[in-house]
């Protein structure tokens, strides 16, 4: 099978020829730029500008070399944007790796420390020295809200006001790199949307006041997300309209879950983001052909039947060391419905500390028990973080090929 073709079947509930590979195809399965140099190295690959498309999470795009080292069947829409030199500045990772960010980061050194800015001057973000990647600084609702400002309010927190490639581009210029990128490879290709609900209250709110206000003001939490889903409908309608006919996949997020379970209970959810979720879930199916996937972390087993019932194809990253989270407890249940995109390797423990033997014999039990039938996409429980050795890496997707 083509990569693609083979993608598709594990959607579409088929066992394709062999495991479905993600790695950087989306902005939780990726890799920290500080461990990507040092894996580039360790392969005896051409040396290469580290491009850090994420500044915020400092996430590497990979490279086509790697890739096709690693057998990856899945890339992001965005690798086809900001291919041109002027499109990338300097910059250094916190270990001094030299690194190439996104020319329109509006990045500032100050005593002590990195800041982030908005278009408009503000200071949202910060990475303190001796840290390894930005918080949030500044949350535009915090003190007073301002729903009629809602949209101008979405350049002033970390999350939405920083952008990754394609970046700041426009329609026709985001429907020409997209057919572009496609008519390039045979890989499945990711379009990221986002449409948060949940989160873009924490972003705004913060996250404490706005569990508050979902528990006490429910009113108010009601105004905020129909005037937020005003917008990701929009803007739903805006990028699907561009890139619909060149993707496979569109991706959501919401994160609703911690290690201990979800953060909200089954009913919360229902009260309030279930039905939004149905609404932009089925709209962008109506809109383009794609399945659609939600990054979603944590110990969500409770929740899944909702988010099933609201049009879920897939989940990412199943976070398998959570409660709840049993792969073989949740492919039995759920898995004629719903697409596993994850939890092939658990990056919590095995792949920060396990021995190269301990990371293949995990993987392989993972791999058998979520793959058969399809509904599977091999990825590590979320991004590969900064302190990961190259030979667990290695170690990690070649047990998949059998290397």
């Amino acid at each position: 099978m083509a990569s693609r073709e083979r993608v598709l079947a594990a959607l579409n509930h088929r066992e394709p020829d062999r495991v479905p590979v993600d790695f950087g195809g989306h902005r939780s399965s990726g890799i920290a730029a500080i461990a990507y140099a040092k894996l580039r190295s360790h392969l005896g690959l051409e040396s290469r500008p580290i491009r850090v498309y994420d500044v915020v999470q400092q996430l590497a795009i990979v490279d086509e070399d790697v890739l096709e080292r690693f057998g990856v069947d899945v890339v992001e829409m965005g690798r086809g944007f900001a291919v041109d030199e002027g499109d990338w500045k300097p910059w250094t990772l916190p270990d001094g790796t030299d690194c190439l960010i996104p020319a329109w980061t509006n990045m500032v050194r100050e005593p002590g420390r990195w800041v982030i800015r908005s278009a408009a001057g503000r200071d949202f973000a910060h990475m303190p020295d001796g840290t390894l990647y930005f918080e949030q600084t500044y949350f535009p609702f915090a003190e007073k809200d301002d729903i009629d400002g809602l949209a101008r309010n979405f350049g002033e927190t970390m999350w939405t006001g920083v952008a990754a490639p394609p970046g700041p581009v426009d329609g026709d210029a985001l429907a020409a790199g997209a057919r572009a990128f496609r008519q390039a490879t045979d890989r499945a290709i990711a379009g990221l949307f986002g449409g948060n609900l949940f989160e873009t209250g924490q972003f705004f709110y913060r996250a404490d006041n706005f569990l508050m206000l979902l528990a006490g003001e429910p009113r108010r939490a009601h105004r905020f997300l129909d005037a937020l889903m005003d917008l990701h409908m929009a803007n739903l309608e805006h990028f699907l309209g561009a890139v619909g006919p060149y993707i496979d996949i569109i991706l959501f997020g919401d994160d609703l879950g911690m290690q201990t379970g979800p953060m909200l209970s089954p009913t919360m959810y229902c009260e309030f983001f279930k039905d939004r979720h149905r609404q932009l879930w089925m709209r962008a199916k109506e809109l383009a052909d794609v399945k659609v996937m939600l990054h979603c972390c944590g110990g969500v087993r409770p929740l899944l039947p909702h988010l099933i019932e609201a049009g879920l194809d897939a989940i990412n990253p199943v976070q398998i060391s959570c409660a709840g989270m049993n792969a073989r407890a949740l492919k039995a249940e759920f898995g004629k419905d719903l697409t596993f995109w994850g939890g092939g390797c658990d990056t919590h423990r095995i792949l920060a500390s396990g021995t190269p033997r301990e990371i293949i014999e995990h993987v392989h039990k993972q791999v058998a028990v979520l793959s058969p039938g399809g509904g599977f996409v091999f990825q590590q429980v979320h991004n590969i973080l900064a302190n990961v050795t190259p030979q667990r890496i290695v170690a990690m997707f070649d047990a998949i090929h059998g290397r």
